[in-house]
């Protein structure tokens, strides 16, 4: 017989930055836009997927005001006892309490997390809802090219990089193409891609800026 389906719940053992945010995090901040608004108040950015929190406060020692959204217990525990400059709420990027969110947020970041997602687009609507007018979103994901794609299957890697067996992991892989369809659709536009990590065209991440469409 076979033993019922566990829910899932991504581990945290602590508060620590990750690897990624040591080469995410430069082109990051020069993405959102300046910290301070013209009336002396602070951005706010609303952090879709914050994890352990650790970026979200990264950010806010920046001089943002910053709100952490999570889905695991277990992140937002860690968060909240370990950055109290920032809020964090424990909900799930397909279930957001909108009252709280909606058209709160001059930017809105999800830092690899969308690979993860099997609706991708719904991050990508989440977003838009928290959004002021001209409010901006920023997505970062691995990058995925031809160029790439051919150089770790020549050089026998391809099993390593798209790992079948990582509990929780990445089960959608974008393209700058497929990352701007995806957005286009949903009713961005001004799209502005960086990128992160390795040489050219061999990157780690790309990191994609764009503004919600005028209806």
């Amino acid at each position: 017989m076979v033993a019922p389906l566990k829910s899932y719940e991504y581990p945290y053992k602590d508060s620590d930055l990750t690897n990624a945010h040591s080469f995410l995090m430069g082109p990051l901040l020069s993405m959102l836009p300046k910290p301070a608004a013209p009336q002396g108040k602070k951005l706010r950015v609303l952090d879709l997927g914050c994890g352990n929190g650790s970026l979200s406060n990264a950010i806010a020692q920046q001089g943002y005001e910053v709100v952490g959204i999570e889905e695991s217990a277990q992140g937002v525990a860690i968060a909240t006892k370990s950055f109290p400059d920032c809020d964090f709420i424990q909900a799930s990027i397909y279930d957001l309490p909108y009252d709280a969110l909606q058209n709160s947020f001059d930017a809105v970041i999800s830092v690899e997390v969308i690979e993860h997602l099997f609706y991708p687009r719904e991050l990508v609507r989440a977003a838009k809802k928290c959004l002021k007018q001209n409010g901006r979103l920023i997505i970062t994901t691995p990058y995925h090219g031809y160029f790439k794609n051919v150089v770790l299957s020549v050089s026998g890697k391809m099993d390593a990089h798209f790992h079948a067996l990582w509990d929780g992991g990445h089960i959608k892989f974008f393209s700058i193409k497929t990352l701007s369809g995806l957005l286009e659709t949903e009713g961005y536009h001004r799209f502005e891609f960086k990128f992160a990590g390795r040489l050219p065209h061999l990157w780690k991440s790309m990191l994609c800026g764009c503004s919600v469409a005028s209806e």
